[in-house]
């Protein structure tokens, strides 16, 4: 492509917070934009420019001052409400420099200023919900937008004359992960189990999950191999637990390839984050799901409800997530193998694989409808 057509190419700028269920779905819709030929930047907080995941964004990477005005006291809503007036001073600044055609935001405080920077200049703005039910940032924005794209069908209902179902963007990895079968699993065979919570839910995992593989019997436990994600002060008692009875597991704090450990896995326990349902749709894994409690939105409960609708999962909330409660639940799946695959292709069949690229022509078509 040469200078100039480049120079004309449509520039598209991406707002998102700094957790991956905003970051991940910024990050694979930026690679389906560069596909159809336009320009990506990604304006952010400081938080995620000072990691290495800004290096793999295809584009320029901005930051602006980001507050929330939902604070606990007086002076800590006073405080974020000037960090948000500040960061729609920039973002305003940023919009006269970079000139986007769109913008989209995909949740989170930091999204807030740089969309209503750009809807005050009438620039094209769309946000995207990859919740089953709308988050803060994004209520507070949807009148204001030119149009909702939702990550689950029922997440825009409340503005339904300009939302478009357009599913949750993923990764390259987690479509490599798609193409693999389901492994198989007959009565005698080992059980792949993987166990991850993210930076918010790896501790109850730690606390309950070890205690309820002691609870198996030992004909169904010694055919297990765990992988298990626990954060670096919960590693050390967990592998205890696990040494001590003879398993087969690997414990670690991250891991890189977890698209691929998806697919390798009989059966998932994990949080009910918008992207972990999303992936395992995709992939098309059973889930046994326990939603982060004291969300004010509950939007993790909103999504489990929608796997376990579709038969592709089960949930269990937190206060019921018992070491004695989870062995029940597992001793039943496991010894299922039948049940297992029907799940996994019941999750399979709600998964949208091509969501990143229905988001990018919609966006796109927004750029050329006049302004």
């Amino acid at each position: 492509m040469s200078e100039t057509k480049r120079d004309e190419a449509p520039l598209i700028l991406l707002a998102a917070g700094g957790t991956g269920g905003h970051l991940f779905p910024a990050e694979a819709l930026a690679g389906a934009l560069s596909k159809l030929g336009a320009r990506v930047a990604l304006v952010t907080d400081h938080r995620v420019a000072s990691g290495d995941w800004a290096s793999r964004f295809p584009g320029e990477v901005h930051t602006i001052t980001a507050g929330t005005v939902t604070g606990s006291g007086l002076l800590s809503r006073l405080k974020g409400g000037f960090k948000l007036l500040l960061g729609v001073k920039e973002a305003m600044g940023l919009m006269s420099r970079l000139k986007p055609d769109a913008v989209v935001g995909f949740g989170g405080y930091p999204t807030v200023p740089p969309v209503l920077a750009a809807s005050f200049k009438r620039i094209p703005t769309i946000i995207h919900e990859a919740n089953a039910v709308m988050g803060r940032a994004n209520r507070f924005l949807a009148p204001r937008v030119s149009a909702i794209a939702t990550g689950f069908p029922i997440a825009g209902d409340a503005f339904a004359e300009k939302s478009v179902f357009t599913g949750n963007p993923v990764r390259p990895p987690v479509l490599i992960a798609a193409g693999e079968p389901y492994p198989r699993l007959l009565p005698k065979d080992p059980v792949r189990l993987l166990v991850f919570g993210g930076s918010q839910g790896a501790r109850i995992m730690a606390d309950v999950v070890p205690g309820a593989i002691e609870h198996l019997p030992p004909s169904l436990r010694d055919r297990l191999i765990i992988t298990q994600q626990a954060r670096d002060d919960d590693q050390p008692r967990v592998e205890r637990i696990y040494k001590a009875l003879g398993m087969n597991y690997e414990v670690a704090g991250f891991f890189s390839d977890l698209p691929h450990r998806i697919a390798a896995s009989h059966l998932v326990i994990g949080r009910a984050g918008a992207m972990t349902v999303t992936e395992l749709c995709v992939i098309g894994r059973p889930g046994f799901l326990v939603p982060l409690p004291g969300a004010l939105d509950q939007d993790q409960a909103k999504n489990a409800e929608l796997l376990v609708a579709a038969g592709g999962g089960i949930a269990m909330m937190q206060p019921e997530f018992t070491p004695n409660s989870l062995a029940h639940q597992l001793e039943r799946l496991l010894n299922d193998p039948d049940r297992l695959r029907a799940m996994a292709d019941a999750a399979k069949a709600i998964g949208v694989s091509d969501a990143a690229s229905r988001l990018a022509q919609h966006v796109l078509s927004l750029t050329r409808a006049p302004r």
